[in-house]
């Protein structure tokens, strides 16, 4: 039931007035109201007019006690209206339009002062609450105070008000806000005077708090204003909304056609259930954005995708046909309607593609019609890895399949899209043998080479161009296609590289063969120098005249064999004493002859990895490969600049993330050694490890230094990489595999160092001495004569086998070189080893020991002798062998 009021204000608002235009309380903000004051000042006057008019004995004595009142009144009045207590209300200030508009808004205001006394309400607020009177109005803490949530959200906002800040929340009633007013009241649920009994009943209602702090001039302490809004309209629309958004994504994502709709970049932002189904794809596993295009498209069907471009402002939509990947890897023919919409700014935005499933249409149609042979058509053309298209007279690609767009899109954003010339797209010496090519297939001929060619916009993509005609009859144009040539693509980047690394393995292999053979050579030479060199310096004393000539023919001679190591380091047949190394340690050792070789002009720094792992190598060699390199970076920084040596680990997996051809998945210990010198052109950088390549002056170096570290890490199972820009400096990367020390490793290098005493290195024992190089047979003849053996001499291996059997076995050691004509030292002990058993034996050679080992039977036991060697080195080899076999 309303009361009249509530029709009053029905009235009022249907007539387009404010529903609440007066406030419930709104008390003024200081001084007294005028009308008080003229009543006061009408009293006053009125009785000191009856004291001037009376007449009785004591009128004087009242006369003056009045005065003296009113003068206490006025001192009081001056006092009050000096402190501010009292004053004239300043009409000026009041802004009538302001108060008028605040008092009329239909939401719900209250103001209150810093003791949560209400100050200011409108009738809106008492309208909320139920409120008919000023004397029934409450606080909003007090009104929301019994409802657990909604009293948390008031204590945030009565705690923000009270550190000067603004706040809002939202709250959920189980009853409007009236009826919870009267009950925390204490009031009757029934309606009261000036209530409609909707205000008290109904079902659950949202409001809105919003709290925020003020001063107000007149007033030293801050007020309060909350604001209470009934939102529960909004909430029933918001809710409805949702409910019809829900209903939409069901009707979408069981609809009888796939839907899904990705970002420029490609990732899928939603798939709908009917799409997941087809692929079989978990929709609970993937969050928006972590499925691509490219794992649903078999092939290169994102790039089909990726053409489809509208201009700015514009949106595109394209028929596409391709396959989808299921989760299994089987395939699902489909069609897609691809619209791709383009901001006015050009910017791309989230497409959104409807798909067909095509595999009840394929079989629900005769395999010989002309339908299913199209769709085979289209699957197969936009399946297969050969980049196809069709050109026009004009050489225009007319049509393309994915291959194609893949291929030929690459690093251009561009690329090539139907009706762009294919010619535009080939870099200048590729387009006239194209172009003769293509007129070829124009004027009907079938004979036609394939072209090489490379693109413009990746210089480094080499492919072979296929070109066809089309016949007369099949010339037609269709669907406004002039298909005149159909050109075949395909890309020979790897085989390119391949051929280039083989044909670089092979002249490699060419060269290091050659200068293994020399180093061979000069071994056996150098051999017979040094060998009869301490043969004459055992004769002559140092005070000889002729010892100093001697010393120097020997240093020469061991100058040459350092030259000779260094061709066999890159012919990988040098004779290495490989040990497990501790990298850090190895760089510490020979720190100081690295900053003695860079010079005054040059800083070195060294930076070790943590926890580094061993590697196994020749720690001379090892140190070998340091020292060229930086003699080689010295050279590079003739003004001098900065040698970085840096040390690292690498993992399996970060090995293959580099994408080095050569170099195999495991873990590396990579050293890097940079420098900030002039740099290399390309055409140097591809020669740089080749022998006697060298950029110097003639004079002023070998050529053998970079060569003689790619051999050397080479034969230790390593592999080495340089990057170099002209004028920035140059970086070398060695690779050594990760070792993982024995059992046997991890103790010996635990065990005390041995203390190495001077031996007797004579002997009579008779030995063998089997060498096609006259003069190193006769040095060694002699070298042995002079230590007491017994000596017997052959110069091949069959030789060898006659004098064994005159001998009838009787010997004690045999000193056999490995390469000899008719017959080598391997197959001749492996003949000798038949007859007489395990005879002891030293092969001596100026390759590796590597080189032969595989030609002897297995389980064969002998010393290695490096060529050059001297008569002190064959003395000891002997005693040692001879040891040996005695021990045994």
């Amino acid at each position: 039931m309303s009361t009249k009021a509530d029709k009053q204000n029905k009235t009022k608002l249907s007539q387009g007035a404010v529903p609440y235009p007066r406030p419930m309380i709104d008390k003024p903000s200081g001084g007294l109201r005028i009308s008080r004051f003229a009543l006061l000042a009408f009293v006053l006057v009125a009785v000191i007019a009856y004291l001037t008019l009376y007449s009785g004995g004591d009128r004087n004595t009242l006369l003056l006690g009045m005065l003296g009142v009113l003068a206490m009144l006025g001192v009081v009045f001056l006092l009050a209206g000096a402190i501010g207590f009292i004053g004239p209300v300043d009409r000026s200030a009041t802004n009538d339009f302001a108060k008028a508009f605040i008092d009329g808004v239909n939401e719900g205001l209250v103001v209150t002062d810093a003791d949560s006394r209400i100050v200011y309400a409108n009738s809106a607020y008492g309208h909320l609450i139920g409120a008919s009177q000023p004397k029934d109005i409450r606080t909003v803490e007090r009104i929301f105070s019994r409802d657990p949530e909604a009293a948390e959200v008031v204590y945030r906002l009565a705690n923000a008000v009270r550190t000067g800040q603004s706040m809002q929340g939202e709250v959920r009633l189980s009853a409007p806000l009236a009826q919870i007013a009267q009950e925390n009241s204490g009031q009757s649920s029934g309606p009261k005077s000036g209530q409609s009994s909707s205000q008290v009943k109904g079902g659950a209602r949202w409001y809105r708090l919003r709290a925020r702090p003020f001063a107000l001039e007149g007033r030293p302490n801050k007020l309060s204003a909350w604001q209470v809004q009934d939102i529960t309209a909004d909430r029933n629309h918001q809710e409805r909304l949702f409910q019809n958004l829900q209903y939409a994504i069901d009707y979408l994502d069981h609809a009888p056609a796939g839907f899904f709709s990705a970002n420029a970049d490609g990732s899928i932002v939603y798939v709908n259930a009917t799409l997941a189904d087809w692929l079989q794809l978990d929709l609970t596993r993937f969050a928006p954005g972590q499925l691509n295009l490219r794992d649903l498209m078999i092939g290169d069907g994102e790039a089909l995708l990726s053409t489809v471009r509208p201009k700015p402002g514009e949106t595109r939509t394209a028929t596409i046909d391709l396959e989808l990947a299921r989760a299994d890897g089987m395939a699902v023919p489909v069609r897609l309607f691809h619209m791709v919409p383009v901001a006015s700014d050009g910017a791309p935005g989230a497409t959104r593609t409807i798909v067909l499933n095509r595999s009840e249409e394929i079989e629900g149609l005769d395999a010989g019609s002309s339908r299913a042979a199209e769709i085979r058509f289209n699957r197969f053309f936009n399946s297969t890895p050969i980049a196809i298209a069709s050109l026009d007279a004009d050489g225009a690609v007319q049509r393309s399949n994915a291959a194609f767009l893949k291929l030929f899109n690459r690093g251009n954003n561009d690329g090539v899209t139907p009706g762009d010339s294919l010619s535009s797209a080939l870099t200048e010496s590729s387009r006239p043998s194209f172009d003769a090519a293509l007129q070829r297939a124009l004027d009907g001929y079938s004979d036609i080479d394939p072209v090489e060619a490379s693109l413009v916009s990746d210089t480094d993509c080499y492919l072979r161009v296929y070109v066809s005609g089309v016949g007369a009859a099949d010339a037609e144009p269709e669907g406004g296609l002039n298909e005149l040539a159909i050109i075949y693509v395909v890309e020979m980047t790897e085989q390119r590289a391949l051929e280039e690394q083989f044909a670089k393995g092979q002249r490699m292999q060419a060269v290091g063969q050659l200068a293994g053979g020399i180093a061979h050579d000069f071994n056996n030479v150098l051999t017979g120098i040094i060998g009869f060199s301490d043969l004459l310096l055992t004769r002559h004393r140092a005070s000889d005249p002729s010892f100093t000539d001697i010393m120097a023919i020997k240093q020469n001679a061991n100058r040459a064999a350092g030259l000779v190591r260094q061709l066999l380091a890159f012919s990988r047949r040098q004779t290495l004493q490989p040990e497990v190394l501790n990298v850090p340690d190895q760089l510490e050792e020979v720190s100081m002859l690295m900053r003695r070789l860079l010079g005054e002009k040059a800083t070195l720094d060294i930076v070790q990895a943590r926890e580094l792992w061993p590697i196994k190598a020749d720690a001379g060699q090892f140190e070998q490969v340091v020292v060229n390199l930086t003699v080689n970076a010295r050279d590079a920084m003739p003004d001098g600049g900065k040698l970085t040596i840096a040390t690292r680990n690498l993992n399996e997996v970060e090995a293959q993330a580099l994408g080095h051809r050569e170099l195999a998945p495991a873990d590396y210990v990579v050293l890097s050694v940079s420098d900030t010198g002039t740099g290399m052109p390309a055409d140097v950088l591809e020669k740089i490890f080749e022998p006697f390549f060298s950029t110097k002056e003639v004079g002023k170096g070998t050529g053998l230094g970079l060569s003689t570290v790619y051999g050397i890490v080479k034969q230790s199972g390593g592999f080495i990489y340089c990057e170099s820009v002209e004028g920035e400096g140059t970086t070398f990367n060695i690779f050594f595999p990760r070792h993982i020390p024995t059992t046997e490793e991890i103790e010996e290098a635990e065990a005390p160092p041995t203390v190495v005493q001077e031996k007797d290195l004579t002997g009579n024992a008779s030995i063998l001495v089997v060498e096609d190089e006259d003069a190193v047979r006769a040095f060694a003849e002699r070298a042995l004569q002079s230590r007491g053996h017994t000596v017997h001499t052959a110069i091949t291996g069959l030789e060898g086998v006659e004098m064994m059997e005159e001998l009838d076995g009787k010997v004690d050691l045999i000193v056999s070189d490995v390469m000899m004509p008719e017959m080598d030292g391997p197959a001749m002990y492996a003949q000798l080893r038949e007859t007489y058993g395990d005879v002891p034996i030293i092969f001596a050679s100026g390759y590796a020991e590597d080189a032969f080992e595989r030609n002897l039977p297995d389980g064969v036991e002998f010393k290695f002798l490096a060529k050059p060697y001297t008569l002190k080195q064959l003395a000891t080899a002997v005693k040692e062998a001879l040891d040996t076999q005695r021990s045994v």
